[in-house]
C-alpha cells in the first residue's frame, strides 16, 4: 500500500460510518420541530433534561445536537436570569434536508393520528358542552379573548395553547383530557405545542382559528354538543394542513 494513500473503509465499517447517530436523529427532529412551527422564534426551549425525557434519549445526546442548531444559527444560547436555549431563526434553506428526513418516514403515522385527535377532540369539545359551568364558560370567554388580542406567532401560539387547556378542563373528565394530551404529544416532532405554520401563511391561520375558536366556544356555551363536536374536528385539521404544507416544501408531498 502506498504511504499516504487514503482507503475508503469497506463492508460493515463502511456501514457504520454511513448510519445516522442518535445526535443526527434528534438534530433533524429539532430542527424539524422548528420548520413546522412547533417552536417559533423567539421561544425558549426546555431545558436539557425536559427536553431529553420528551425526546425519549440521554441528556449528552440533546446537548450535542442543541449545539449543532446553535452552529448552524437556529438557536442562541442566553445566559443568567431567564437564560436558555432561543429560537431565532425558523427555516433557512439549509433546514430543508433534515424535514424531508423526519417526515417522510411519519407521513402515513402523522395522518392517522391526526385523524383520531380530531376524533377525540370532537368527544372532549361535546363533553364540555354538556358539562359546562357558569364559571367555565367565563374561563373560556376570557381565553378567547386573550387569543383573540395575542401578537402574531409566539403569543398566538401560547394563547391557543391555553384556550385548547380550558376547552380540556370544561368537560370535566380527567381521563378524557390526558388522553388527548398523550395523543397530541405522540404527533409532536419535537415540541408539546401545536404547528403553528410559516410565516408567510401564519396570519391568516390564526384569523382562520379565530373564526373557528368563536364558533367552538359558542356552542360549548350554548350547549350544542353537536354543533361542538363537528366544529372541533374542523379545527383540529389545521395541523395536518400546516404538516402537509411542511412535506411539499421539503419535497415529500407533490404540490
Amino acid at each position: 500500500m502506498a504511504e499516504g494513500v487514503a482507503v475508503p473503509p469497506s463492508g460493515l465499517l463502511a456501514q457504520q460510518l454511513e448510519m445516522p447517530t442518535r445526535v443526527d436523529e434528534i438534530t433533524d427532529r429539532l430542527v424539524t420541530a422548528i420548520a413546522i412551527g412547533e417552536y417559533l422564534p423567539g421561544a425558549r426551549l426546555p431545558v436539557e433534561r425536559d427536553l431529553a425525557a420528551a425526546l425519549g434519549v440521554g441528556r449528552m445526546t440533546v446537548r450535542a445536537a442543541l449545539a449543532r442548531l446553535v452552529d448552524r444559527g437556529l438557536l442562541e444560547t442566553r445566559r443568567g436570569r431567564g437564560g436558555g436555549s432561543y429560537v431565532v431563526d425558523q427555516w433557512p434553506e439549509s433546514s430543508t434536508d433534515a424535514v424531508r428526513r423526519t417526515l417522510a418516514m411519519r407521513l402515513g403515522e402523522l395522518r392517522d393520528r391526526c385523524d383520531a385527535i380530531a376524533r377525540l377532540h370532537g368527544a372532549v369539545c361535546r363533553a364540555a358542552a354538556d358539562a359546562r359551568t357558569a364559571a367555565d364558560v367565563a374561563a373560556l370567554r376570557a381565553a378567547l379573548e386573550a387569543y383573540r388580542t395575542a401578537e402574531s406567532g409566539l403569543a398566538a401560539q401560547q394563547a391557543d395553547s391555553r384556550l385548547h387547556m380550558a376547552i380540556m378542563d370544561t368537560a370535566h373528565n380527567a381521563v378524557l383530557k390526558q388522553v388527548l394530551l398523550d395523543l397530541e404529544a405522540s404527533v409532536s416532532i419535537g415540541a408539546p405545542a401545536h404547528v403553528w405554520g410559516e410565516p408567510l401563511t401564519m396570519r391568516d391561520m390564526e384569523l382562520r382559528s379565530l373564526h373557528e375558536h368563536e364558533e367552538l366556544v359558542e356552542a360549548i356555551a350554548d350547549g350544542r354538543a353537536d354543533d361542538a363536536d363537528a366544529v372541533a374536528r374542523a379545527h383540529v385539521g389545521i395541523d395536518f394542513e400546516l404538516i402537509s404544507g411542511a412535506m411539499r416544501r421539503a419535497g415529500v408531498l407533490d404540490d
